[in-house]
């Protein structure tokens, strides 16, 4: 009799086990498929999963020296509320580009091409971006590490976000046109990367 609960126990084990990796699997199937092909169920899931629980363990760490993930600060357009968001950019010669791995309808894009401008926090310094756009990710590739390209490619990422830093130079008050003062600001910039 006991030998019998245990046999029945063993195979009850195993087929819990076997669902588990057949059920893991499937997920990972329709994951990786959702995200290729841009589903926006697939999609929004991953969004409200990251706005739950990934967003607020990246943030512990976000724009502090040593860390990948940097801090865009954003406004809400609708309600004009501060937001402050995790993302990985690369840094260019003029600011920054970020993959969009969600398209253009997360939140956080929404309300920068909505403003026009944001600030970005990276390796601990903070400096103020302007003119936002969307662009294909062709057109930008080159300035992330073969590695991540090829994780673009693999979840279909086609377009970025690309901001340029504000300068210093370009208004209307003092110091403007000064090169002493755009080059401080750009050494400023620079010292981030």
């Amino acid at each position: 009799m006991l030998r019998a609960i245990s046999r029945a126990v063993r195979r009850l084990t195993i087929a819990v086990v076997v669902v588990s990796v057949v059920a893991g699997v499937i997920t990972c199937a329709v994951f990786m498929s959702g995200m290729r092909n841009k589903s926006p169920g697939v999609q929004r899931a991953v969004r409200r999963m990251n706005k739950a629980v990934v967003n607020p363990k990246m943030m512990e760490s976000a724009g502090t020296p040593g860390v990948r993930a940097a801090v865009v600060h954003h406004t809400g357009r609708s309600t004009g509320a501060d937001y402050h968001t995790p993302v990985v950019p690369e840094l260019t010669d003029d600011g920054i580009v970020i993959a969009l791995p969600y398209g253009t309808r997360a939140d956080w894009v929404q309300n920068v091409m909505t403003a026009g401008r944001a600030s970005l926090t990276h390796e601990g310094e903070t400096f103020d971006l302007e003119r936002p756009e969307i662009v294909p990710m062709s057109e930008v590739e080159d300035a992330w590490p073969e590695s991540e390209r090829s994780t673009h490619r693999a979840f279909r990422v086609e377009e970025c976000m690309r901001l340029h830093r504000v300068s210093t130079g370009s208004g209307a008050g003092e110091g403007a046109g000064d090169p002493a003062v755009a080059t401080a600001a750009d050494d400023a910039v620079a010292s981030v990367k």
